[in-house]
Parts: C-alpha cells; structure tokens; sequence
C-alpha cells in the first residue's frame, strides 16, 4: 500500500514540474505565435521542442545520479537548493525589462535555440530528479509531452492574447520549482 501512494505522490510531483517546464515554451510560443505563424511550423517548433524536453532532463537524470553518488547525506538539500534557486530565476528572468531579439523561427538554427531556450531548465530539474532516483522513463515522457504540447498550445494561443500573458507563464512555472525545492529542503 505504502508502495503505491509512493508512486502516485511521484507521478503527481514530476506531472507538475512537467508542467511548469512547459510553461517557459507556453510563453515564449505565445510571443512567437504573436508574430504570426503557419501551422506547419507550429508542428515543426513543437516536435523540436519536445524532443529536446525529453534530451535535457534525461542528460540531467544521469548527471544527477554522478552528483548523488559524490554527494551522499547532502543530496536532498543540493537538489533542493538547485530547485530554489532555478525557480527563482525563472520568476526575476519574466519580469526583467529589456527588449528582446528573437530569431527567425522558420529557421533550423531558429527552432533549434527556440527549443533549446525552453529546455534548458529541464536539465537542472533533471539533475535535481537524478539525485532523488526519480523514475527515468517517466520523468522524460511527462517532460518531453508536455513541454511539446505547451509550446503547441502557446504558438497557437499567440495569435489571440496579448504580450503580457508571456511573462506571468514564466512566473508561474518559477514559483512551482521554487516551491518545490523548499519542500525539498525543509
């Protein structure tokens, strides 16, 4: 019994880490999708996207496992801290001001440092994840689904809101993992 309330409290963990990665490619689909932007691309952005939210966490699981193995008693707070401080982060980068150049998103180099852009956070998570010895398979399905599906739904949301609904998406996924690293710590 114990075992599968364990399992469920994990699925539920790394479905809403899932999600707050994916915010990052929701707003910044929803800038790009502003722009104006074919379906084609929309598919093409959010395969990408997705391929690389399933890439980053999983080079992070393993480099996290390393960093686990090296740290020992003091892996909860490293992880914990790391969640901490990649979630806030995320809250100050969406309010920074400052204008912003975006690359041409039609463009293999476009789609590629659109979708690395959005996935780098997937990494530190993911090595967050690898010193707890969350489930890999798992871990990168939710994470790449649901970061191809945000990016899917921000580029076609882009066509209707306005630019400021982009920076609270951010915001918001920050204040999950730093919410979740203080769990973590405390």
């Amino acid at each position: 019994m114990w075992d599968v309330s364990a399992h469920v409290g994990q699925l539920v963990t790394i479905l809403i880490m899932a999600v707050a990665l994916g915010l990052d490619a929701f707003s910044l689909g929803i800038g790009i999708g502003m722009k104006g932007i074919r379906l084609r691309d929309v598919l093409r952005i959010s395969t990408v996207t997705a391929l690389f939210h399933i890439i980053m966490p999983l080079i992070g699981m393993y480099t996290g496992k390393y960093v686990s193995s090296l740290l020992g008693d003091i892996t909860a707070y490293a992880a914990g801290g790391l969640l901490v401080l990649l979630g806030a982060h995320m809250i100050l980068n969406a309010f920074r001001e400052g204008d912003t150049k975006l690359v041409d998103h039609r463009s293999l180099l476009g789609v590629i440092l659109f979708s690395l852009s959005v996935s780098v956070d997937s990494f530190s998570v993911g090595v967050s994840l690898g010193m707890f010895s969350s489930d890999l398979v798992l871990t990168v399905l939710a994470f790449g689904i649901c970061g191809g599906a945000m990016s899917v739904m921000g580029l076609l949301l882009g066509r209707r809101v306005s630019q400021n609904m982009g920076d609270y998406g951010e915001a918001v996924g920050g204040a999950i993992l730093l919410a979740f690293g203080l769990l973590f710590i405390f």
